[in-house]
């Protein structure tokens, strides 16, 4: 199911509009966290996506392993 309600990146405020921020034309975004799940299947690629944009600070051996980690369980 589709969440309504949006918030605007630029000004916090929320609408329930789907194109752009009514007050200031800025872009929107659901504010509302995706259903956790204890068999998440994208969990990897959101951590991998967060080290390669820098968001998260982690030793080269350690992301070496996340990564071929993730290449090992696609041939398994």
């Amino acid at each position: 199911m589709d969440s309504i309600l949006r918030r605007c990146k630029n000004c916090g405020r929320y609408t329930l509009r789907k194109d752009k921020c009514p007050y200031c034309g800025g872009e929107l975004e659901v504010p509302h966290p995706p259903k956790y799940s204890p068999d998440d299947k994208y969990g990897r690629y959101r951590l991998i996506m967060k080290v390669m944009s820098g968001k998260i600070k982690l030793s080269p051996d350690v992301i070496n392993a996340i990564i071929s980690g993730s290449s090992q369980s696609k041939t398994q």
